[in-house]
């Protein structure tokens, strides 16, 4: 090649140039010269290494050291190698023997691999240590041998290197030695194997050029597996084809329109479940032909792999960039979700998703855009299948980032413009979002975002719009939590809301045990009121159902988390369910508050308990004539209550009421 960096263009002499193996990618294509030429040349043409033959291959799970072994046991040699520990799966898979293995970052390295050959050492060694771990690896050849050094951060000189070592050739080479004949020729060679399935591509991890500081520190720190690659980005092919899952639908439409008129698409293939039979579907057809592009709609459930298939068959030019809009709703709690739920959530978002990168990696995509949603990123309550679906597409696409392709996740909050998947929104719905802090995207704004992932270098795009200020600390979620600032609470002041949570369960303790129901019953209708969007908790009766209020499994869960903030409480996520109005919820929030006092007898028997437990010695300090005569008196104030009727039964008074009664009776 001539000169030296990045470009999209490069001069290179014809003689050096191979066609890349059937079934291999750019990235994993552009992982195999550098690294099997140096493996070739230093083992076949310097070492002239042989079927029978011993070889040892320091640092074996990096991108030369993979391909030395794989061309090594093709060879039909014995491969000993070194690596770090957490590496050795690596090897072990290349079909190394784990007894062969040792550490790349311990000098024991000598001694395991001397018992492991039985004292024999190796015939061969290609080496790319340094200091001590040279003259260790030295030792390794006891019988003479190869000494083939190819990381020369340590050069020895080789007849030194004889004279301590009988019987060892040492070499250090490089790349460029070889003529641009001899590299054809090695190259050729090293494609035929790969095309015939003897090779096989060596792990690869991607870095847009972009980040290739991040690149070279990764690969500084020693952390690679196998080759590291930068991949530079292409733009739009404004005459390949463009596919869009979900085109038809309301996003699915407006990229539509955006890539025809922004970026100058002019093959477009859109797909949903009805096809051209989708209201709407004609009319946009002819909008975007008559800004100039050629149209293709089809049916076509993308979660099924043959029918992608062959939808992507009608192409009318190459596959150039995929667009997957696809994505369906189908909410509940967690313990409601059954395998129909995550089934019809799944399908066309993750299963669809993983058919389109198989069934496209042959193309020479330019980009892979994947529309995910704050439901992953975020967590939304009632959503765990489509979490789950979307968090599956953000993984997808940093895999296809690692492996060289293109690949960008976009996490959509909520797009102004209604869609079949948000039509059934309502006000309370979008003020409830509105507490979190998360606000609406206009078109504009979500299309310039749409632009900004296209040219991201990073495989994931948050584009979701935040507004501090106008959330509720208590619900914003946890990601989010450093934006809002809680409000200051002030020492003085108005008096505080019955349904403040600080001193909430204070006022309970304090209270008198008729009035704890009532404080409940008053924080229930509050936030849930609150939940609901209304302005004061009067609209909202104790006896009605939540479901008649309005309440669905999303607010059922956000009244939950609030009363759970409120009272201290882990309360199920089918509290709303369970307990289905106010009135029957705060008294199940009563019982659990206070279930570790069960029926407590009223606080007069405590009093008369106490003087029933006094022994003989206590009873005759307390009973003098003074306090005999009052007890009396009050047994007669209370025996004439009963027999007046006003109070059939002193258990019926309240323990206020016995208490004023002892406090001027007794002084107690």
């Amino acid at each position: 090649f001539s000169g030296t960096g990045s470009g999209p263009v490069t001069v290179a002499d014809h003689r050096m140039l191979t066609t890349i193996p059937a079934g291999l990618g750019f990235a994993q294509a552009a992982a195999i010269p550098v690294v099997y030429l140096t493996a070739y040349y230093g083992l076949k043409d310097l070492a002239g290494l042989g079927a029978g033959q011993s070889l040892l291959v320091h640092t074996a799970a990096g991108g030369v050291g993979m391909a030395a072994v794989q061309l090594a046991r093709h060879w039909g040699a014995e491969v000993y190698a070194t690596a770090s520990e957490g590496k050795w799966q690596a090897l072990r898979d290349l079909g190394i023997a784990p007894d062969r293995i040792a550490s790349s970052r311990s000098l024991d390295f000598e001694q395991h691999l001397m018992r492991a050959t039985d004292g024999r050492g190796t015939d061969v060694v290609l080496n790319s240590l340094a200091r001590e771990f040279v003259d260790a690896s030295l030792r390794l050849l006891p019988r003479g041998g190869r000494f083939i050094e190819m990381g020369k951060t340590d050069v020895r000189d080789a007849d030194q290197v004889a004279a301590r070592h009988p019987g060892v050739h040492y070499q250090a080479f490089d790349i460029a030695e070889p003529s641009p004949q001899r590299i054809g020729e090695i190259l050729t060679d090293v494609a035929r194997l790969f095309t015939q399935g003897v090779l096989q591509p060596a792990p690869l991890t991607c870095w847009d050029i972009r980040r290739a500081p991040e690149a070279f520190r990764f690969l500084g720190h020693g952390r690679n597996i196998g080759k590291v690659v930068l991949t530079v980005p292409a733009p739009l092919d404004p005459e390949g084809t463009v596919l869009i899952t979900g085109g038809l639908g309301t996003l699915g439409a407006q990229v539509a329109r955006h890539l025809v008129t922004r970026h100058g698409a002019r093959h477009l293939l859109l797909t949903g479940r009805r096809g051209p039979n989708t209201p709407g579907a004609a009319e946009l057809s002819t909008e975007l032909q008559e800004l100039g592009a050629d149209v293709t709609i089809a049916a076509c459930d993308v979660a099924d792999r043959e029918e992608l298939a062959a939808c992507l068959t009608r192409a009318r030019t190459p596959l150039t960039a995929v667009v997957h809009a696809a994505g369906a709703l189908d909410d509940g709690l967690l313990e409601t979700m059954t395998p129909a739920h995550l089934d019809r959530v799944l399908r066309p978002k993750a299963e669809a998703a993983r058919h389109l990168h198989d069934l496209t990696r042959g193309a020479d995509l330019s980009a892979f855009v994947l529309f995910s949603s704050a439901a992953g990123t975020l967590g939304g309550p009632g959503q765990s299948n489509y979490a789950a679906a979307n968090t599956y597409l953000d993984a997808l696409a940093h895999q296809r980032a690692g492996q060289g392709l293109p690949g960008t996740s976009v996490v959509w909050g909520l797009w102004a413009d209604r869609s079949g998947m948000t039509g059934h929104l309502e006000d309370t719905d979008l003020q409830r979002m509105s507490r979190t802090g998360l606000s609406t995207l206009t078109s504009h704004d979500g299309l310039a975002l749409f632009d900004e992932a296209l040219r991201t270098p990073h495989p994931l795009a948050v584009a979701i719009p935040v507004d501090p200020a106008r959330a509720d600390p208590q619900q914003v979620p946890a990601l989010l939590r450093a934006l809002v600032r809680p409000p200051v609470r002030r020492s003085a002041g108005p008096a505080a809301d019955t349904t403040d949570r600080a001193p909430l369960r204070a006022r309970l303790d304090q209270a008198p045990a008729k009035e704890r129901g009532r404080l409940l019953l008053d924080l229930v209708r509050g936030e849930a009121a609150a939940v609901l969007g209304h302005a004061s908790a009067s609209a909202l009766s104790g006896e009605q159902s939540f479901k008649d209020l309005g309440f669905d499994s999303l607010t059922g869960v956000e009244l939950r988390n609030r009363i759970n903030t409120a009272v201290g409480l882990r309360l199920p996520a089918t509290m709303v369910f369970d307990h289905p109005t106010a009135e029957a919820l705060s008294a199940e929030l009563l019982s659990r508050l206070f279930a570790d006092q069960g029926a407590r007898p009223p606080l007069a028997h405590e009093a008369l308990d106490a003087l029933d437990a006094l022994d003989g010695t206590a009873l005759d300090d307390a009973l003098d004539a003074d306090a005999v005569a009052r007890l009396q008196s009050l047994l007669r104030k209370w025996q004439a209550i009963a027999a007046a009727g006003t109070q059939a039964d002193v258990h019926s008074a309240t323990d206020d009421e016995l208490f004023d009664i002892l406090d001027s009776e007794l002084r107690l």
